[in-house]
């Protein structure tokens, strides 16, 4: 499908008046990398990532239709409750994003209603859920102007859409594994959407455990668009890219064979390679802290220890999100509990797992 596919024509506005659509969309944790990007939210590499289940957004749209069209969107946005000013630019911009696509977004005024399931400014991807939470309220709003959309094009064109706000967000809406960015050997791989991963995969990552350890709740040090545009002039960008290619032609294998042994080596040379592109762009930042650190070496020694297939990976924070099949939960916990809590900020920690995607909320 191209961009021209998602354009709406022809619709007739006459029986959507007012109303309102509430959508529930997770966050997402990658497990190979995307890291640089290209106008308009193109990634510079393919991603593969696991959809989580519990870490989710809440979204309720309330829309009215305006009695006469203005050039403004008309917009408030309600987080946990209490108005947010500050939200509003980033929104604003995404509508201006995604205009062309949704040629009557401006006929109506709205409420944004949303929460979200984990902390806010835990570490966890507050703006994939978010913005795809959005996405699908609007595109719900399509489908009661052109009911006759199939399923596939209500999730490809969500993805689109969401993608356009926040580019891991593209990821966000199908489970419990995700495709997002073209490759010659996943078929109907795009860089405009996510799709679910193509392939049977094998029983072992079936729930697929994952323990977020919130090291640091703080902001952000660094924004993600200030990270993805320091990748256009990275002395290593072009090899990091071949490598992330490289590596979702063996994490595909990977994921069909259920081969943890290499499932471990290459999700934790991604978590590595990630912030070793943080750390040698220029300006460089570096996001893990001691902390992180100190998991990721206790993981290791656990693992050899007792030949456990747990293992990290990283956002572009210093929070660690552990990874571990489902028949190792009981001992894992223990582990994590009895040796890793000690290094997280007041102890807190999110248990989560793989999930299906989004949903449809009363």
């Amino acid at each position: 499908m191209t961009e021209k596919d998602f354009i709406l024509k022809d619709f007739d506005l006459s029986g959507l008046t007012s109303g309102s659509f509430s959508w529930q969309s997770p966050s997402n944790i990658a497990l190979v990398k995307y890291w640089g990007k290209s106008d308009p939210q193109i990634p510079k590499n393919p991603s593969i990532s696991f959809t989580l289940n519990n870490c989710h957004t809440l979204t309720t749209l309330e829309f009215k239709k305006k009695d006469k069209v203005s050039d403004d969107f008309e917009f408030e946005v309600i987080f946990e409750g209490k108005k947010r000013e500050d939200f509003k630019p980033k929104i604003e911009k995404f509508f201006k994003r995604i205009e062309r696509y949704i040629p009557f977004i401006r006929n109506y005024s709205y409420v944004i209603n949303t929460e979200n399931s984990f902390p806010h400014s835990s570490g966890i991807a507050s703006s994939a859920s978010g913005m795809s939470a959005l996405a699908l309220c609007l595109i719900n709003m399509e489908k009661e102007i052109n009911p006759e959309i199939t399923k596939e094009y209500f999730n490809r064109k969500a993805s689109f859409l969401a993608r356009l706000g926040s580019g891991s967000a593209a990821r966000s809406i199908e489970g419990e594994i995700v495709v997002w960015g073209e490759h010659r050997e996943i078929p109907e791989s795009s860089d405009l959407y996510g799709i679910r991963f193509p392939f049977d995969v094998h029983p072992v990552f079936k729930n697929y455990q994952d323990t977020i350890l919130l090291v640091d709740k703080g902001q952000k040090q660094v924004s993600s668009t200030l990270g993805h545009n320091l990748m256009i002039d990275h002395p290593f960008s072009k090899q990091r890219f071949d490598q992330a290619r490289k590596n979702i032609s063996a994490l595909t294998n990977i994921l069909q064979e259920g081969n943890l042994k290499n499932f471990v080596k290459l999700v934790e040379s991604e978590a590595l390679t990630l912030h070793a592109m943080m750390m040698t762009s220029d300006p460089d930042f570096i996001l893990m802290k001691p902390n992180t650190l100190e998991i990721i070496q206790r993981i290791r020694e656990y693992r050899s220890q007792t030949e456990s297939d747990i293992c990290f990976t990283l956002d572009a924070g210093a929070n660690v999100h552990v990874l571990f099949p489902e028949r190792e939960k009981e001992n894992v916990n223990t582990f994590i509990n009895s040796n890793l809590l000690a290094f997280c900020q007041k102890k807190q920690y999110i248990c989560d797992q793989a999930g299906k995607g989004a949903k449809k909320a009363n």
